[in-house]
């Protein structure tokens, strides 16, 4: 999708400049010059004035009315009650990204629990994953008594890798989980050749991803199923919640009946009829699909918004000695939940920590992102119990630790750098402020790193 700026936009959008500015689609204030040649603040220089972006979540206008309609209607829960807005949610969201079902749950985990257990992931089976992910990505597979099998990234983009993820497919691989880290789309036609080549379902690990795209599809909807989250921090949110989106008729059929302990569309009222599967209840209340409806309607206008902002720092940095962007292949378009870049001390003149810190003294937020973790003491620990050991001997284990090998993992998360995706909502001018700050820290790195 072609970037939209600012300006065309506030011309051409439903929403006037004065509700946009109003409604949390980004943030308005006072911005201040910065001498890119000047002092950084962690050593005595003066701090710019920045606008981070909108406080998050967007309060957008219409929440009372949607709330209040959900609770009169007392159509609360969608247990036994066809008429629940949670419906509403599915067909609109499925509607927006082009999928044939929409299943809403109330957490992006739990999103991703109901499709392995429609997919009948069990003791023995394996996923490949990322480890450049959320716990819950590792914790989900867990969950299933089966084992994540973790394959290297690729440093430029943060993404799992397609290559080393084939390098780890035996006759246990049942599912490739790959995840669309920071909302960046990985190499998803090689994943999908991948798919075809072992017969190996796809599962789209999409819950920072939300309207990403992929060779002109939305990510979500190129595997057997994309899962989503709607957590308070994601670009769509509603506290808690999420999402799973599939073609297939008989996965979104089992899929409604593993998110509600079995019972299929339609049973209502005290009819206890339960299809025996590994089910639970993970169903998504009418209040957090009202909230989603109400974010949705204006979700692509902030996500043109952040798009043009993103492509736009990356223009700049990508100028200073040191800065990597995070790479978005050919065909893809990031949702940039995440601004995330990357510090190479040797060429930067510091270490990231030593970064990150100065540019939080610039008032700019920022972090350093996932920690390498140690996977495989953490999936050995939980997997030491009597009844695991039966499935997963101690030989086992160990020759499953051997063959997962990170290299790349312990650099990314040594050169790592976020953003948060709100600040991608601020106005243009913050960009320039950033790239700034960065070009004096770059310049004064050596004095930075003898004083951090």
């Amino acid at each position: 999708m072609s970037s939209v700026s600012r300006r065309d936009f506030l011309k051409s959008g439903s929403l006037g400049t004065g509700a946009l500015f109003g409604s949390g689609l980004f943030s308005s204030g006072t911005y201040g010059a910065i001498d890119p040649n000047g002092k950084p603040a962690i050593l005595g220089g003066d701090a710019p004035s920045y606008d981070a972006g909108p406080a998050w979540p967007p309060l957008l206008g219409d929440e009372l009315q949607r709330l209040e309609s959900v609770l009169q209607s007392r159509l609360w829960c969608r247990s036994g009650q066809p008429q629940c807005v949670t419906n509403d949610f599915e067909a609109a969201f499925a509607e927006h990204c082009g999928a044939k079902h929409c299943v809403a749950v109330n957490s992006g985990t739990s999103a991703l629990i109901c499709t392995l257990s429609a997919l009948e992931l069990g003791p023995g089976d394996e996923v490949i994953t990322s480890p450049y992910t959320f716990v819950a990505t590792i914790n989900c597979i867990i969950s299933h008594y089966a084992l994540p099998v973790l394959a290297d990234v690729d440093v430029e983009s943060f993404q799992v890798c397609p290559k080393a993820a084939e390098k780890l497919i035996n006759d246990n691989t049942r599912v490739l989980l790959p995840v669309h880290i920071g909302g960046n789309p990985p190499k998803m036609d090689s994943f999908l050749a991948l798919s075809q080549q072992y017969n190996i379902p796809v599962v789209e690990d999409a819950c920072q991803a939300h309207l990403a795209r992929y060779n002109g599809k939305y990510v979500g909807t190129l595997g057997k199923a994309g899962c989503f989250s709607m957590q308070v921090t994601k670009n769509i949110a509603c506290g808690d919640g999420g999402a799973i989106l599939t073609d297939d008729d008989a996965l979104a059929e089992r899929l409604f009946k593993i998110h509600s302990n079995g019972r299929s569309q339609g049973t209502a009222g005290f009819d206890f009829r339960y299809e025996p599967l590994h089910a639970g209840n993970y169903r998504m209340t009418g209040f957090q699909a009202a909230l989603l409806l109400s974010q949705l309607a204006t979700a692509q206008q902030r996500h043109a918004i952040r798009n043009e902002n993103a492509l736009y720092l990356s223009s700049l940095l990508r100028e200073i000695p040191g800065v990597y962007p995070q790479k978005i292949y050919d065909g893809a378009e990031s949702a940039w939940h995440l601004y995330m870049f990357r510090i190479v001390p040797e060429e930067f003149g510091c270490s990231r920590d030593a970064a990150v810190q100065a540019l939080c003294a610039e008032g700019i937020s920022c972090y350093g992102g996932y920690g390498t973790g140690d996977w495989v003491n953490y999936i050995k620990s939980i997997y030491s119990t009597p009844a695991a050991r039966r499935v997963y001997s101690e030989k086992a284990l160990d020759d499953w630790a051997e063959r997962i090998q990170l290299p790349n993992l312990e650099r990314l998360c040594c050169e790592a750098v976020w953003f948060g995706q709100a600040q991608m909502l601020a106005p243009k001018e913050n960009m320039d402020i950033i790239a700034d700050c960065l070009r004096r820290i770059q310049k004064n790195a050596a004095d930075i790193a003898a004083n951090v």
